[in-house]
């Protein structure tokens, strides 16, 4: 029963099979019976109380019952005691093993073949042996079906809780995938409008004294960047508020938009050379993003760490598509200091993750002669994974 500790529950069990033993000990002895005394109290009491520790013994338990069962028919005591044999059974099997059960179900057989067989002549008739085998048989089969459904109950919860687990570790993964997809975007667009505003509006400190026409010329460029990312911004918040539609409806940008990339950068001030030689063709979304972003965040690293020039290379390779960024580095930098990928790490990771998303390699390193390559391989059908 929920609630009740199953010891308790067991010992009022024990209590009750007692006092209904005891409520046939007023009937008459038939000629060979022994009426009532003593001793039929005393296996009464062995007869019922081992089912209150047949769980955690049930061994004892049994041999117990079974042994008061067979001496109380030796006895010829007139009652009989079918009842906590009965009931114990039932516990045994449905508490136990199904080993366990069938053990109890051969032991409980032969005690009650030998309870009958003691009997004086004419007391036990054919329907009281059918009576008891089947009242054996009945004891043994509630309990093992009762046993065989908690388990199955017992499963299916497990199962349950295994589902629930499952699915609360999807519900985690996909919302760290999401969160480190928008890391990215944020990334890839913020670190390259800053850079350029940064760039800029050095530029524009420096000359703005001495010619107001290029100061004047860089605060257009911090004007035109700073635009053209707040509206990428406003995308990228209208697609994860899911209201704006007309923001999320809007294009990502892709291989067709890097041209405007590089005019943007040029104006930042960094020479780029764009090398696309054929036909790259139509790409999936995810990967023309994936192309742009890569060039994207090359450039901004290219702007802040390399130049004076960097060299832009897109090209179709059969199933794949080619990038890769350089750029000659600075003379008046270290070795090992301002190279492309030295902000902090966070770029690269993000490039490095967006190409493997795709199933694509990537690779970033310094060159020999000075300055750092960039070179990302990405499958023309890749899907995301």
């Amino acid at each position: 029963m929920p609630g009740v500790d199953p010891r308790v529950f067991d010992a009022v069990v024990a209590l009750v099979l007692f006092l209904a033993l005891v409520a046939g000990y007023g009937q008459v002895p038939v000629a060979g019976q022994r009426p009532v005394d003593a001793g039929a109290w005393l296996l009464g009491v062995l007869l019922a109380a081992p089912y209150a520790v047949h769980r955690r013994m049930p061994w004892v338990a049994l041999a117990v019952t079974l042994g008061a069962l067979v001496a109380f028919s030796m006895l010829r005591y007139a009652p009989y005691p079918g009842l906590p044999v009965f009931a114990l059974l039932f516990g045994i099997t449905l508490h136990g093993t199904r080993r366990h059960s069938v053990v109890a179900l051969v032991a409980t057989t032969l005690a009650f073949l030998v309870a009958l067989a003691t009997q004086p002549a004419g007391v036990v008739l054919v329907g009281d042996w059918t009576a008891t085998l089947l009242a054996t048989a009945v004891a043994w089969l509630a309990g093992d079906n009762l046993r065989q459904r908690r388990l199955r109950w017992a499963a299916l919860e497990e199962r349950t809780r295994m589902l629930e687990r499952e699915r609360e570790d999807r519900d985690r993964a996909a919302v760290a995938a999401e969160r480190l997809r928008i890391a990215r975007e944020l990334h890839d667009v913020v670190a390259h409008a800053m850079s350029v505003i940064a760039v800029q509006a050095g530029v524009g400190r420096h000359v703005i004294e001495t010619d107001v026409d290029a100061a004047r010329e860089a605060l257009g460029v911090i004007e035109t960047t700073s635009r053209g990312s707040l509206v990428e911004m406003r995308r990228m918040l209208g697609v994860l508020r899911q209201g704006d539609e007309a923001a999320a409806m809007r294009p990502v940008p892709g291989l067709a938009d890097i041209p405007d990339l590089v005019a943007d950068t040029r104006r930042a001030g960094l020479g780029v050379t764009l090398d696309s030689p054929g036909t790259v063709g139509d790409l999936p979304s995810g990967v023309d993003l994936a192309v742009y972003r890569v060039v994207q965040e090359s450039l901004t690293n290219v702007l802040k760490h390399g130049g004076p020039v960097a060299h832009v290379r897109v090209a179709r390779q059969e199933d794949r598509v080619e990038v890769e960024v350089t750029d000659d580095g600075r003379p008046d930098r270290q070795a090992g200091r301002g190279s492309a990928g030295s902000e902090g790490g966070h770029g690269l990771l993000g490039m490095r993750e967006r190409v493997a998303l795709f199933g694509g390699s990537f690779d970033a390193a310094p060159r020999p002669g000075g300055g750092f390559r960039v070179h990302a391989s990405l499958p023309v059908a890749g899907e995301p994974t």
